[in-house]
């Protein structure tokens, strides 16, 4: 339904667009709305003894509704004749209001044949309107209900859930980039996000952030499956006191299964030290229960531990934060130590520390950020305060993540530096040229496969020239990159596997003496070793300079004459000095003034 909204008329002009956009937005809270008013009209029809007609109903559902985008609900209706809070938000719930705003806002922001979009930032304030015209709506039709909604949470934290949903479908219809940042920020922060190097280790700690997070919230719930397993008796006789037929274990069943991430973010605030409280006065850490937890009789709730001191299997919670800042050096350590990368592009260990740090101070974060919605109060007094505390919780993630993680990033770093055999993988963006012979008759650029030395070789680098002497000249009318005489990231860069070095002028037939091994091949400028043979493993040929261009001209600087400054020669350079900037270098054309078009003349001053 949210694919199919109207659109014919939005094809005039972009009012009708922004205008579809909104009800792109309603349409989508509706859906959530609706799905959930039925599930409770289902419940309530099937309940042999309802407290209220069907008006109740669908205002009690139009509440859960409310609650499911973290809105605080009030019960009116207590024995005591106070008002109850119930801020405890069922996780569970949030995923279908977020989903649907996500995927409203990203079909409005995508372009579709036939039918103008709105601006990005257009789509994302329609849609946003949109969801917040239903829930203002919802909040005002549930004021009857047994579940009120506290208006000062429709701002916060109701209309910032469904902008951030709406902002996540916007990003993701525009490719989810990256940068660059909006004019308005900080011209440092543009510069930073503008270069590529910068973006790397930003997603890469964003990456890791996310799965030390998310191997938490496997460790909470595994921590809960095994508590619950243990005490699966008292479970079974809290699950069947709260109901008297298959309608109410249903959605018993139902609560409890919304509740499970709850679970398991109180499961992940157990292992790592801070706990949770079971009230006013009871805290569950793995030291041990202290205090009188009011605890009410739910299924899930049979997993609280024992009173008293903690025990050895207690102790082993704290297993769950370890893997958690294990899971973020090792995805960190993929990105900063690549398997096939050589030596010079691994990330240095200040880098690799900084990388773990930041994504240890998102994880803590994130985890900060759940469990502050995975508790709240689910009455007065003793049960003001059910949940983790996350300003201890956060600190706590962060603490875990990076004392663990930062020395286990190092250690992974060495490890898969290594080869195999114990030794260490080798920077092969430098050859090795000392106890090569020097060539009579070649240049000194030629000697040693074009390098002469490793200060030479490593200016050839810096400056972005081939790796070799002089790229192989082909009757064919091109050539790939391995046959073009540049070397790539990972090209191993030894004397023998460069086979024959040319000398200008000679023979073509030179070339295939000095692969052959005859002695004339050492007179044609061919250096001996295993390499040098056609049936070598390390075998590249090479040809031979181009006598007319370089040699028989005039002017041996002329442009039209000197390949050195041809285009592809121009780009390979270029490339070469991206590769050796790390990703300093912004994207762009090594000749801006090639890649325009024919009738587009060059201003005055323009060089070529």
């Amino acid at each position: 339904m949210t694919q199919r909204s109207p659109k014919a008329t939005a094809e005039r002009n972009r009012t009708l667009a922004l205008a579809s956009a909104l009800v792109r937005g309603a349409v989508a809270a509706g859906l959530g709305l609706g799905a959930l008013a039925v599930l409770v009209m289902v419940l309530w029809i099937s309940s042999p003894y309802p407290d209220s007609g069907p008006g109740g109903a669908l205002r009690a559902a139009a509440g859960v509704w409310l609650l499911a985008h973290g809105a605080g609900l009030v019960r009116p209706d207590t024995l005591s004749g106070v008002p109850a809070p119930v801020g405890m938000v069922p996780l569970l719930l949030v995923l279908g209001p977020v989903w649907l705003a996500h995927r409203a806002a990203r079909d409005a922001a995508e372009p579709e044949e036939g039918r103008p979009r709105p601006s990005r930032a257009g789509a994302f304030c329609a849609v946003t309107a949109g969801y917040l015209l239903v829930v203002a709506g919802a909040a005002a039709y549930a004021r009857g209900g047994s579940l009120r909604a506290e208006p000062d949470t429709l701002v916060f934290p109701v209309a910032l859930v469904v902008a951030g949903a709406a902002a996540a479908g916007v990003w993701t219809a525009a490719g989810r980039p990256f940068g660059p940042l909006p004019s308005w920020s900080p011209l440092a922060l543009q510069e930073a996000f503008a270069r590529t190097l910068f973006r790397d280790r930003a997603e890469t700690a964003c990456r890791s952030a996310a799965v030390g997070v998310m191997v938490l919230l496997g460790g909470g719930a595994l921590l809960v499956a095994v508590a619950l397993g243990r005490n699966a008796a008292v479970a079974q006789d809290a699950f069947l006191a709260l109901a008297g037929d298959w309608s109410g274990w249903f959605a018993v069943l139902l609560l409890a299964a919304s509740l499970v991430p709850n679970a398991a973010l109180w499961g992940a605030a157990y292992g790592l030290g801070p706990g949770f409280s079971l009230g006013t006065g009871a805290t569950a850490t793995p030291l041990g229960l202290d205090g009188a937890p009011a605890v009410p009789g739910f299924p899930l709730l049979a997993a609280v531990p024992d009173q008293g001191p903690g025990s050895l299997l207690s102790g082993a919670a704290l297993a769950v934060p370890v893997a958690a800042a294990l899971a973020v050096a090792w995805f960190t350590v993929r990105r900063a130590a690549p398997a096939d990368a050589p030596r010079a592009q691994v990330w240095s260990p200040r880098e690799t520390v900084l990388v773990t740090l930041f994504a240890a101070l998102g994880c803590g974060a994130g985890t900060a950020l759940l469990t502050a919605v995975a508790g709240g109060p689910l009455g007065t007094g003793a049960l003001s305060a059910f949940g983790p505390v996350w300003w201890l919780t956060g600190p706590a993630a962060l603490a875990w993540t990076a004392a663990v993680g930062v020395p286990a990033a190092l250690l992974l770093r060495l490890w898969r530096l290594r080869t195999p055999g114990w030794a260490w993988r080798r920077d092969t963006g430098v050859r090795d040229v000392r106890g090569v012979p020097e060539v009579e008759g070649a240049p000194a650029a030629a000697t040693a496969a074009g390098m002469g030395t490793v200060a030479e070789a490593e200016a050839e680098v810096v400056i972005g020239r081939p790796r070799r002497w002089w790229p192989s000249w082909r009757g064919r009318g091109g050539a790939s990159e391995a046959e073009s005489g540049e070397a790539g990231p990972g090209d191993p860069v030894t004397p023998a596997a460069a086979g024959a070095v040319p000398v200008p002028g000679a023979a073509p037939g030179a070339a295939t003496e000095a692969a052959s091994g005859t002695a004339s091949a050492t007179a044609s400028g061919a250096l001996p070793g295993p390499g040098a043979g056609r049936s070598g493993a390390g075998f590249e040929p090479y040809d031979f300079l181009p006598t007319d261009p370089w040699h028989e001209k005039s002017d041996p600087w002329d442009e039209k004459a000197d390949p050195w400054h041809e285009k592809s020669f121009r780009e390979a350079r270029w490339a070469s000095l991206k590769r050796g900037s790390g990703g300093l270098m912004a994207d762009f054309p090594a000749d801006p003034a090639a890649d325009r078009p024919a009738a587009e003349p060059d201003g005055p001053g323009t060089t070529p």
